[in-house]
């Protein structure tokens, strides 16, 4: 049997869709502790009433603390030897707790990152300005919308650090510390969830990125971190191609060949990013924007915690 941690805010009507997916798990039971951080909608009158065939316990921060706390708060509230971490915006595959429990059975001290994939229906309709996780491979950030740890390991490493606030990497370095105090990470394919795709078009994309100022913590606390940074300094590969691509406009007038060899592989990364969505190339000057956005914040962090990163 699985413990799922979810931290939810405000998100009813998702976390009713995750809950009835664990509900209907085969082949595993899951109990579900639910920790609402604050919310103000219909969260508390779901979790009042339940869902029938899930075990559910549910706890109350208010005001809210942040996800690092409601999560810690949760674990703790667990019971069973394997605790997994889920969105409040996914929805689990009806295997998925099965396959993390043979996952576990293979590999019993291990952290076991599962699948994650944009909902499909949500990514047809959600336009080139969108937002979504996506997790199709062992990811070095080790997401916390599909992650599992043996409580065992939670106690000996305190559970998430509660300096984050912010969803901005309390799950990246908690996993970091689990690496470094020798604990494997997996990865099964087999616990899949889908995760909802958010249409905020490109206004919703630069207010988000303002909380990845706090990143930079994760990196500070968990220095080998770097090594899984674009050249150890890069976040994300797209802002170190934005550089590039800003180098090769201030060398247009001069020589061509130039000019385009520095900006043709920003064009093409978010061409193979959003091939599927019509408009993809007029929309690049907006996500330069989002990635000029996204190092802003970086920089912000890195004066904040003195520790460079773009």
């Amino acid at each position: 049997m699985i413990s799922a941690v979810i931290a939810t805010h405000d998100r009813a009507e998702r976390l009713e869709a995750l809950l009835r997916s664990l509900a209907a798990q085969t082949g595993a039971s899951v109990d579900a502790i639910v920790v609402d951080d604050g919310s103000t909608d219909a969260t508390a009158e779901l979790l009042e009433r339940g869902v029938d065939g899930l075990q559910l316990r549910a706890l109350r921060h208010d005001p809210p603390r942040g996800p690092a706390a409601a999560r810690n708060a949760g674990w703790r509230a667990a019971h069973r030897r394997l605790v997994a971490f889920l969105d409040d915006d996914v929805v689990a595959d009806a295997d998925w707790a099965r396959a993390l429990l043979e996952a576990h059975g293979r590999a019993p001290g291990a952290v076991i990152q599962g699948r994650t994939d944009p909902d499909p229906d949500e990514l047809a309709r959600a336009g080139v300005y969108r937002r979504s996780r996506e997790v199709t491979g062992p990811d070095p950030a080790y997401p916390a919308c599909n992650i599992a740890y043996p409580r065992g390991l939670l106690e000996r490493l305190g559970g998430f650090h509660e300096g984050f606030r912010r969803p901005s990497g309390e799950d990246t370095d908690l996993a970091w510390r689990a690496r470094a105090a020798g604990a494997p990470t997996v990865y099964e394919d087999a616990a899949r969830v889908h995760h909802a795709v958010y249409a905020g078009g490109l206004a919703g994309l630069l207010r988000d990125t303002a909380r990845w100022e706090d990143t930079v913590l994760a990196l500070k606390r968990n220095p080998a971190l770097r090594s899984s940074y674009h050249h150890g300094v890069f976040w994300q590969q797209s802002h170190e191609l934005l550089l590039a691509a800003l180098a090769g406009f201030a060398l247009a007038r001069r020589t061509r060949g130039v000019s385009l060899a520095l900006t043709a592989p920003y064009a093409l990364h978010y061409a193979a990013h959003h091939r599927r969505a019509a408009g993809a190339l007029a929309a690049l000057p907006g996500y330069a924007l989002v990635d000029a956005a996204e190092m802003l914040a970086l920089l912000r962090g890195s004066v904040r915690h003195r520790t460079f990163v773009v």
